[in-house]
Parts: structure tokens; sequence; C-alpha cells
């Protein structure tokens, strides 16, 4: 396979780089997680819901199902690659139920407070976020059946497949990061909080853009 032999041929130094940014991803995107709920914590008003699910669906669960697919970071690495689409298409599922339930909770809370509905760029490209990844998830169904996909090749649908997919992550992480902007946020946290905070969807991005546009050249 390509990428195998792609990855022994890399110089050891390069390779370990590539693990430890990996590892990396796979903290931040369990911890800024664990920091979203333990700030909001969910459950207390209608509105704790949605930074906590929308950091969940983003950062957590969309992070986790593109890293399956990392030759250097995947928890999963054994698993054939059949098997890892399939753990790859529910992970982004519950993302993108997460996402849809995160929008609902804050647009009751907004109705219940009379306040007006996307009136600033963290709704509107929220709004626009979570409608890519339920799209991006549902337009997945025919790489694992592809029967439906007729006139299609297989290859074709997954790179279309992958670019659509790094776009909707690169939005999530956006639409996270303009939310760190919000002045909850801000008033929740400290100054060096903030940026470490924030520091989180950016460097998840990079090393997500680095691994897709990788496997896409292999």
């Amino acid at each position: 396979m390509a990428v195998s032999r792609e990855v022994e041929s890399e110089p050891r130094l390069y390779g370990c780089g590539r693990a430890a940014s990996a590892a990396l991803t796979h903290l931040i995107s369990v911890i800024l997680t664990a920091f979203m709920a333990f700030l909001s914590r969910p459950g207390t008003t209608w509105f704790s819901w949605h930074p906590f699910l929308m950091t969940l669906a983003f950062s957590f669960f969309m992070t986790q199902a593109i890293l399956l697919f990392s030759p250097h970071g995947s928890l999963v690495r054994r698993f054939s690659h059949k098997a890892k689409g399939r753990v790859h298409w529910m992970l982004q599922g519950l993302g993108a139920l997460c996402a849809v339930t995160g929008l609902t909770a804050i647009f009751y809370n907004k109705g219940l407070n009379g306040k007006p509905h996307f009136t600033s760029w963290h709704g509107l490209l929220g709004l626009l976020t979570v409608c890519v990844a339920v799209a991006q998830s549902l337009a997945a169904v025919p790489l694992i059946y592809h029967s439906l996909a007729k006139g299609w090749s297989l290859a074709k649908l997954k790179r279309y497949h992958a670019a659509s997919g790094l776009v909707a992550y690169l939005l999530g992480s956006g639409s996270l990061l303009l939310g760190l902007c919000s002045t909850w946020f801000t008033a929740s946290v400290g100054e060096h909080t903030w940026y470490l905070a924030a520091l989180g969807p950016v460097l998840s991005a990079l090393v997500i853009m680095n691994q897709v546009s990788k496997l896409q050249r292999s």
C-alpha cells in the first residue's frame, strides 16, 4: 500500500514528530472538551448545552473520526480500512447529532430570552458549519453502500469526501474559535487560559490539514 511504503521510508525523527503531533491532537480534543464541560456545566441551563455539545461535536468526535485514518496516530491502526470507515462514519454521525442538538439548545435559549438569532459572525458561521457537517455525514453513505453512487468510482468519491470533510473541519475549528471570543467565554476565563484554549483548535486544524493533504497525495 502506498501510504505504508511512504511511512516506512520516512526518517525516524520525521515519523516521531508526526506521531507526537497526532498524540497532541488526541490530547487537545479530550482536554478542551472536558474543560468546556467543566466551564459550562451542561444541564444547569439551556445555554450550558450549547458550548459543551458544540465542542464535543467538533473538537472531539470530528477530530477523532479523522485521526482514525492517521498512519501515525490512529487508535485503531490494526482495523481494516472498511472497519475504520464504519467507525469514522459513526463518530461523524455522533458529531453531527451533537452539533444539531447544540444548535437547537442555543436557538431555544435565545427564544426564551427574546434575543435575535444569528446576528453575530459566530452564529452565522456556526449555522453554516452545522449544515455542512450534517450534509457531509449524509454524503458519506455512498462510500459505505457504493451501489447508491452509480457512475462514480469509489476513488473519486473518497477524494471528494476527504476534501469536503477538511472544509467542514476547518469551518468547525473557526466556529470554535469565534465561540471562544464570545462574552460568556472571555468573562469566564483569564487571559492566559483563553490563549491556551484558542491554541487547541488552531493546532488541531494544522495537524488535520497536514494529514488529509498528505493522504490525498499518496
